[in-house]
């Protein structure tokens, strides 16, 4: 359902750019955007070239934002076990935990070892703390997806 026209002029103006310019972190922030846009489906997601653009950007604009935004491109080249090390680290280093992207992060991690029941959990925290009403929506779902999951799993009453 994308625009694969726009995609392409897309990654060819950025390539252009990151080629012909000063590097900016709007360049790199770009640049993350088309290596996501190129890809057909998340598992087809180039997340080592993400993460090494999120290195790039944290030398060019660093803070808690950058950091955490590179959790999970990490997870997802790195495994969740270094990406749920990094969190700690970045939540520690910036003292984000009363962020509610940190828990959404969190249970993004969770979700990707298995523990579905704290990912459930944590869903639920991120979207209580925010104020944003379509992530409200969306971390509400995930959270009622996992609970579905979670409720499909387990034995009847007296079944087990």
């Amino acid at each position: 359902m994308w625009d694969a026209a726009a995609i392409a002029k897309g990654v060819a103006l950025i390539s252009t750019s990151l080629s012909n310019k000063p590097l900016g972190p709007y360049q790199i922030q770009a640049a993350i955007a088309a290596v996501h846009d190129e890809a057909a489906q998340a598992d087809d997601t180039d997340w080592a070239e993400i993460v090494g653009l999120y290195d790039l950007l944290m030398v060019l604009s660093p803070g808690p934002t950058v950091a955490l935004n590179r959790i999970v491109p990490l997870a997802m080249s790195s495994g969740p076990e270094i990406g749920m090390r990094a969190l700690k680290s970045v939540e520690k280093q910036y003292g984000l935990s009363e962020l509610h992207r940190v828990d959404a992060v969190r249970a993004h991690l969770l979700e990707m070892v298995g523990d579905v029941q704290a990912a459930q959990e944590h869903y639920r925290n991120a979207a209580q703390r925010t104020s944003s009403v379509p992530e409200q929506r969306y971390l509400s779902a995930k959270g009622r997806t996992l609970a579905a999951s979670l409720a499909s799993k387990s034995p009847l009453p007296g079944k087990g």
